[in-house]
């Protein structure tokens, strides 16, 4: 049985496929290669790292996909993937040339302690997540909540920063 899912991609450090916007771009590739089907791919925005730090800006975006793995085998293909373009984890929201998180599956609602908690933890408090989402699921609802895209969105803290990178910036970082 195939299900639905949607990935958030993030990256702020150049992996060996370059910069962070060709690493995002190189991972959704990655992700069809490794048979996850793209349904749909949302544009690129950039946003300083949260918490606040010197690190450099993260590039992010959202896929929606359809798969035939479990919540858990895809987080596994997730985190090869991850692995493969150099992402070791450490430190919690240190800088990384590449982040995989299932933000949605199917709506399930999943706590942990085992991974992957469903839908993601934080997603519903994250600009650079919700952003994203919005282009690929426009009528998108929380499934805890009940909440919109839109809704959560318009519910974001004030003075937040996450802006569409221009298509013609491949080097954005």
């Amino acid at each position: 049985m195939m299900s639905h899912a949607l990935i958030a991609i993030g990256a702020n450090l150049p992996s060996n496929a370059g910069t962070p916007r060709e690493t995002c771009e190189a991972a959704v590739a990655a992700m069809a290669r490794a048979g996850l089907g793209i349904a749909s791919r949302s544009r690129w925005f950039e946003s300083p790292p949260d918490p606040p730090s010197d690190q450099p800006w993260y590039v992010n975006g959202v896929v929606a996909i359809v798969t035939a793995l479990s919540p858990e085998a895809l987080l596994a293909e997730l985190n090869a993937i991850e692995r493969r373009f150099g992402r070791v984890r450490g430190e919690r929201n240190a800088a990384r040339p590449l982040d995989l998180d299932i933000i949605d599956y199917e709506a399930r609602v999943r706590s942990g302690p085992d991974a992957p908690i469903l839908p993601h933890p934080r997603m519903h408090l994250r600009p650079f997540v919700l952003l994203p989402l919005s282009d690929v699921a426009p009528g998108w609802r929380h499934p805890i909540t009940g909440e919109t895209v839109a809704g959560l969105i318009a519910g974001l803290a004030p003075g937040w920063v996450c802006r569409p990178v221009p298509d013609g910036d491949k080097n954005s970082s």
